[in-house]
């Protein structure tokens, strides 16, 4: 049974990168608008801190599933060396 778990996460994994590549480009896209309009606004504090705060937004949408798909991954390979 374990054994069928850690393919069945290390598959999961590798679908993962896919999303995860998906994922960059919505990022970049979605980031394009936000630098834009930080240079529209003149570069005002409330433009700067409101572009920061959209811009920190988007970076922790690919952080977080990064580092969520490092410990799926160490969790897989524990129980795939305690199961051999």
């Amino acid at each position: 049974m374990s054994a069928t778990l850690s393919t069945l996460l290390a598959a999961f994994l590798k679908v993962g990168w896919v999303v995860l590549i998906f994922n960059e480009v919505r990022d970049a896209v979605m980031a394009v608008p936000v630098l834009y309009a930080m240079f529209m606004a003149g570069g005002s504090w409330m433009a700067l801190w409101v572009g920061f705060c959209s811009l920190a937004g988007i970076a922790l949408s690919v952080v977080v599933p990064l580092i969520a798909a490092e410990k799926i991954q160490k969790f897989a390979d524990a129980k795939l060396l305690k199961a051999a």
